[in-house]
């Protein structure tokens, strides 16, 4: 276990390096011993860093929920990360390129509760019940941590690699399409790169918000009214470089597009 003064040094080093858009070291190459637990006081410490400098939290995001991801990433389960407001950015939108690292983008649904949510034994029929609307969405990653040999303590500590999101298309009812076979087409440049279905979330992306509510509640957290929960990605994520337009293609829930200035 690390002490608190390691948390609170490896948590203002991941903020320098989301300033400056640099790339620190890994963490389990320099604390072998670091737990799951440990990497989430650093993420609880970063964030608590990012609200006292005025930001706001609106939400989580959940991570590594599927095979395609897992295959990506070579990391077996899942974790997640806080979603603050200057994070959360509209359909259409110029995105700075400079403004990240390791910049890829992934296809997810972003659950809109109407409700608390609260663990334990949080189940989908739960999350469907709390739900407003599901609207889909384009995560981008924004990653603070060697990429090479990274493991769930690295993800984690460096806040599940969240570094924003683009909202678009059209929201829908819970109950007015099945969200196992809400499907996206992810273009960059006019050129199909991936494709999937929301399915491959844990077989139904309520499951993601189930399992994060549940993970919460070890630590005494709920997912509050109003609050985005991004349900994981449905394809492997999809390098973007500085000029690329993104676009995704919903079906019948519309599309995404922004553009990396």
């Amino acid at each position: 276990m690390l002490d608190p003064g390691q948390v609170e040094q490896i948590a203002d080093q991941l903020l320098v390096a989301r300033r400056d858009r640099a790339v620190v070291p890994l963490l389990t190459a320099r604390h072998p011993d670091m737990s799951v637990e440990d990497a989430y006081a650093v993420q609880t410490h970063w964030a608590r860093r990012r609200v006292e400098e005025g930001r706001r939290v609106v939400g989580h995001k959940i991570g590594l929920t599927s095979k395609a991801m897992q295959a990506a990433t070579g990391i077996t389960e899942p974790d997640y990360g806080v979603i603050f407001d200057d994070m959360v950015l509209d359909n259409g939108s110029v995105v700075p390129f400079d403004a990240y690292a390791n910049v890829r983008i992934e296809v997810e649904l972003a659950f809109v509760l109407d409700r608390p949510l609260r663990g334990p034994d949080c189940t989908i029929f739960d999350v469907l019940s709390v739900t407003k609307y599901v609207v889909p969405a384009l995560e981008i990653l924004d990653s603070h941590i060697e990429l090479e040999g990274r493991t769930i303590v690295d993800t984690i500590s460096d806040n599940a690699a969240m570094g924003a999101m683009v909202l678009g298309g059209r929201p829908v009812r819970v109950d007015e399409v099945d969200l196992r076979w809400v499907g996206a087409l992810l273009y960059r440049n006019e050129t199909i790169e991936e494709t999937g279905l929301a399915a491959g979330v844990l077989n139904h992306p309520a499951s993601g918000v189930a399992w994060l509510a549940n993970k919460l509640a070890q630590h005494d957290t709920i997912l509050a009214e109003g609050e985005l929960v991004l349900a994981g990605s449905f394809t492997r994520p999809m390098w973007v470089h500085r000029g690329d337009t993104v676009h995704a293609d919903y079906g019948s829930l519309g599309a995404i597009t922004c553009r990396f200035a």
